[in-house]
C-alpha cells in the first residue's frame, strides 16, 4: 500500500510544470506576507477594542467573528489578486484555483465554529477547544477539495482488529470521536437550555429544579453516548462487557466517585440541602450556592467558596439553618460582677436587643440567669431572627455594643478572671 502511494507521489511530481508552481508559490508567500501584516494590525485592534465590552454584547461578538477571518480573508484577497495577475501573462494557476476554496471555507469554519461557542457554551473550557475543532474541520474539508478524503478513509479503516463480532479499525474510531463530539455538544447545549427554562418556572422548588435539570442532563450525555455508539455500527450489545468492566472499576477504585454521584441525587430529591441554604459542616458556615453532581458549593461571608463532596453531607452532621423554618435562635452569654444588680442587667439586656432591626419581637428577646461563675453572674440574652443568609455574627456585634454601653450608663460592671494568692508563711528575710 505504501508503494503504491509513493509511485503516484512520485508520477505527480513529474508532471509538475515547477516555473509555473515557483510563480504561483511566490504570489501564495506574498498573501501570506500580507495578511499576517493585516491580522496583526486589524486583528489587536479589533482584539483590544472589543476586551472592554460584555462578552454577551452583539458588539463583541461581531468584533470577535472579524478578528477571526482577517487572516483567511486578507490572504483570500491576495490570492484572488495574485491570481487574476497570472492569468493575465497566461500563467497556470491550478494551485491558485485550489487556494481559494480552501482559505474561502477556512474563513467560513473558524466564523461558524466560534458563533456556535458563543450559542452552545460560552465557558472557558470550550474557548480552548474553538481552534483545535475549526482546524480539524477544515483539514476534513481541505481533503475533500483534494479529493484524497475517500483513499484517507480506505486507509484508516483498513488498519482495525476484530473483538468477536465487532470490528474497530482507526475509520471508526475517528468517527466515533467525532459523533460524540457533536452529540455531546449538542446534549450539553440542550441541558442548559432546559436549566435555563426550569430556573425561571415560579411553580417548582429550587430542590425540583436542580433535580430535573440534572436529571434530565444525565439523560442527555447517556442518549447522546448511546447514539454515538449505534451511529459508527457498534452492537449496543458490545455494552455488556464495558459494563462489567466499569463494575469492577467501580469495586476497585471509582468507589468514591460514584459514591458522590449517588449522593447527590439523593440530596436533589430528598430536599435535605437546596440552593440558597444556610448550611454548617465542619465548622464551615456558608450559604449553598450551587448543586453538582460530585459536590457543593458553599460560600461564606468572606466570599471563600468551598467545594464539599456529596458524600460529606451524608454521611456526617450538618446544621441546615433555613430547612424548614428560617427563624433561628441566637444565644449571646454576658457576665456581670456579684456586686450588681442582676434584674436591672437583664432588663438592660432585653432593651440592648432593639438595636438590630433584625431581632424579631415574636418571639420576644428573653434574659436569662443561666447560673453562678468563679469570676461573676452568667448570664444570657435569646434572641430570634428569620434571615440567618444574612449573617448572625454581625447581629451578635450590634447587641453587645449596645448591652456593653448600657452597662457602662448604669454602673454594671464585667469582671473578667481574677485569682487572690493567700501567702501563709514569709520567710524570716522578708
Amino acid at each position: 500500500m505504501v508503494k503504491d502511494y509513493l509511485d503516484k507521489f512520485l508520477t505527480w511530481l513529474d508532471q509538475l510544470d515547477y516555473v509555473a508552481l515557483g510563480w504561483e508559490l511566490s504570489v501564495l508567500g506574498l498573501a501570506l506576507v500580507g495578511a499576517l501584516v493585516v491580522h496583526r494590525t486589524w486583528g489587536k485592534f479589533l482584539l483590544e477594542s472589543s476586551s472592554a465590552i460584555d462578552s454577551r454584547h452583539l458588539k463583541r461578538i461581531t468584533m470577535r467573528s472579524l478578528q477571526r477571518i482577517v487572516f483567511p480573508l486578507s490572504m483570500l484577497l491576495g490570492t484572488i489578486v495574485g491570481k487574476a495577475v497570472l492569468q493575465h501573462f497566461g500563467l497556470p494557476v491550478l494551485l491558485l484555483k485550489l487556494a481559494v476554496p480552501l482559505l474561502l471555507s477556512l474563513a467560513v469554519i473558524r466564523l461558524a465554529v466560534y458563533v456556535l461557542r458563543k450559542a452552545f457554551d460560552p465557558r472557558p473550557q470550550m474557548k480552548a477547544w474553538e481552534s483545535i475543532i475549526s482546524t480539524t474541520i477544515w483539514v476534513l474539508v481541505a481533503m475533500h477539495l483534494l479529493g484524497w478524503l475517500p483513499e484517507v478513509a480506505r486507509t484508516l479503516d483498513a488498519v482495525g482488529y476484530t473483538f468477536g463480532s465487532v470490528r474497530i479499525s482507526l475509520f471508526t474510531v475517528f468517527e466515533l470521536v467525532v459523533a460524540v463530539g457533536v452529540l455531546m455538544v449538542f446534549a450539553a447545549w440542550l441541558s442548559r437550555i432546559i436549566e435555563q427554562g426550569l430556573s425561571k418556572s415560579e411553580h417548582l422548588s429550587a430542590s425540583v429544579k436542580v433535580g430535573l435539570g440534572k436529571t434530565l442532563k444525565f439523560l442527555l450525555f447517556l442518549l447522546a453516548g448511546l447514539l454515538s455508539l449505534k451511529a459508527v455500527g457498534i452492537d449496543l450489545s458490545a455494552l455488556t462487557v464495558f459494563g462489567g468492566a466499569l463494575g469492577v472499576g467501580i469495586g476497585f477504585g471509582l468507589q468514591r466517585i460514584a459514591s458522590n454521584f449517588i449522593s447527590g441525587f439523593i440530596l436533589v430529591f430528598d430536599g435535605s440541602i437546596r440552593p440558597g441554604d444556610v448550611i454548617s459542616i465542619n465548622e464551615k458556615f456558608g450559604w449553598v450556592q450551587e448543586l453538582r453532581a460530585r459536590y457543593i458549593v458553599v460560600r461564606d461571608r468572606d466570599g471563600v467558596e468551598t467545594l464539599i463532596p456529596n458524600e460529606n453531607l451524608i454521611t456526617t452532621e450538618v446544621i441546615n439553618w433555613s430547612y424548614s423554618d428560617p427563624r433561628v435562635r441566637l444565644k449571646i452569654p454576658v457576665q456581670i460582677s456579684y456586686d450588681d444588680d442582676p434584674e436591672r442587667a437583664m432588663q438592660i439586656m432585653v432593651e440592648a436587643s432593639s438595636v438590630a432591626e433584625r431581632v424579631l419581637q415574636d418571639p420576644a428577646p428573653a434574659a436569662r440567669l443561666m447560673g453562678f461563675g468563679d469570676s461573676g453572674i452568667d448570664m444570657e440574652l435569646r434572641v430570634w431572627i428569620r434571615d440567618p443568609q444574612q449573617g448572625v455574627a454581625n447581629v451578635r456585634s450590634d447587641v453587645n455594643l449596645a448591652i456593653w454601653k448600657g452597662f457602662h450608663e448604669a454602673g454594671i460592671s464585667i469582671p473578667f478572671p481574677q485569682q487572690d494568692v493567700r501567702v501563709k508563711e514569709l520567710p524570716a528575710q522578708a
